[in-house]
């Protein structure tokens, strides 16, 4: 898990860590013994761990999530690597999901050029953990008219910072009706004769999604890549549209909800840049094959939550140590501080690791304060 989360490779993390295993043994491990089942349940498992500290629950209550990509570089030839527009490099894009307390909660591996909306639901439906956020965050990329369709519909609150809402179209529920001061918003009107005609099979494929029968981001692709004209498709869209008019319009009239959103998504730029510093070994993924790239991002977030469970296990000993030497503590400095310190992570020399040399038991201790509501 060190060697390919930190992008070491086997190679290596056989130099820097002597007597643990050859370069051979760690990519047979790698190869035979690893895949990306086995790395969602270890992060289930930090996941879990983490969410019974009381300290996470200062920085967030586990309600809400945070979607965004971060450009991975790849090497040249390889099936999904491509030249994304936006970051005017070549590589795939690392697309993650984290849970308003900083833990990592999913990751995926997605091609360049594809609308990251499409997988923006997956890592909600995909994560079995004890953390289970109802509202999502993302950017202008983690939105589309059908995913607030689906969103709504899957009980997820939709609600991403968008750059461009003025760009984008206001449906009015019917042609006779009319606002005061912000009638020049809306363009067009709501078909609810489409939703209705096609409640019971959207609800069906509602229900096949949650059973786990069918992939939502493969849903979306299909509708939306090859058929546009698809029935189905125009009714999630429509139900979308009346969502995404309601949001827009909370957005512009609610400035707290624009500070809420703000500061929700500033989360995952501090994460992305936690994550380039537990890579050290380099940047670049350097396997070709789309199975290896995808355990190599899931490596990493499971590395950084091991990291943010001893963080967070170390920081509630302090706080009780400080509160048994009878220094004020209040939730005011915690809450200020984040899982993602680094300053103690050696990120070159040797590791030695001693196998004999067993941490105490995970038993987290209540901070000797309450945890405001």
């Amino acid at each position: 898990m060190f060697g390919y989360g930190c992008n070491l490779g086997p190679v290596q993390t056989a130099r820097h860590a002597v007597g643990i295993a050859s370069a051979d043994t760690l990519r047979r491990l790698n190869a035979q013994h690893t895949d990306t089942a086995r790395l969602e349940a270890a992060m289930t498992d930090l996941i879990n761990a983490y969410d019974r500290f009381d300290l996470p629950k200062l920085w967030g209550a586990g309600q809400a999530a945070i979607a965004d990509g971060t450009h991975i570089p790849l090497r040249e030839n390889n099936l999904l690597g491509s030249q994304h527009i936006r970051y005017g490099a070549y590589g795939g894009i690392a697309y993650h999901h984290i849970a308003d307390n900083y833990i990592a909660l999913f990751t995926t591996f997605i091609p360049c050029g594809v609308w990251e909306a499409i997988h923006i639901l997956d890592g909600l439906l995909k994560n079995r953990s004890t953390v289970q956020p109802d509202t999502l965050h993302a950017d202008t990329q983690g939105q589309s008219e059908p995913v607030f369709g689906l969103a709504r519909l899957l009980g997820i609150k939709l609600m991403p910072r968008m750059r461009n809402w003025a760009d984008v179209i206001f449906y009015r529920p019917d042609k006779s009706v009319s606002y005061d001061h912000i009638d020049a918003l809306f363009a067009r009107e709501i078909d609810w004769s489409l939703i209705a005609t096609h409640w019971q099979d959207m609800m069906q494929v509602i229900l096949s999604i949650q059973a786990g029968l069918v992939l939502l981001s493969m849903l979306l692709r299909k509708l939306s890549s090859h058929n546009r004209k698809n029935r189905l498709y125009q009714a999630f869209r429509e139900l979308g549209r009346v969502e995404r008019t309601l949001f827009l319009l909370r957005y512009i009239s609610d400035p707290q909800a624009r500070r809420s959103i703000r500061a929700e998504t500033t989360k995952i730029v501090s994460f992305n840049d936690f994550l380039d510093r537990i890579t050290f070994g380099g940047p670049v993924i350097k396997s070709g094959d789309p199975v290896e790239q995808e355990k190599q991002v899931k490596y990493a977030s499971l590395v950084a939550n091991a990291i943010m469970l001893s963080n967070v296990a170390d920081l509630t000993d302090v706080i009780n140590s400080m509160a048994a030497d009878g220094l004020p503590v209040s939730p005011k400095l915690p809450a200020s501080l984040s899982p993602y310190a680094r300053m103690k992570i050696r990120r070159f020399g040797k590791y030695p690791l001693d196998m004999d040399d067993m941490p105490k038991p995970l038993d987290p201790a209540p901070l000797p304060f309450q945890i405001p509501l």
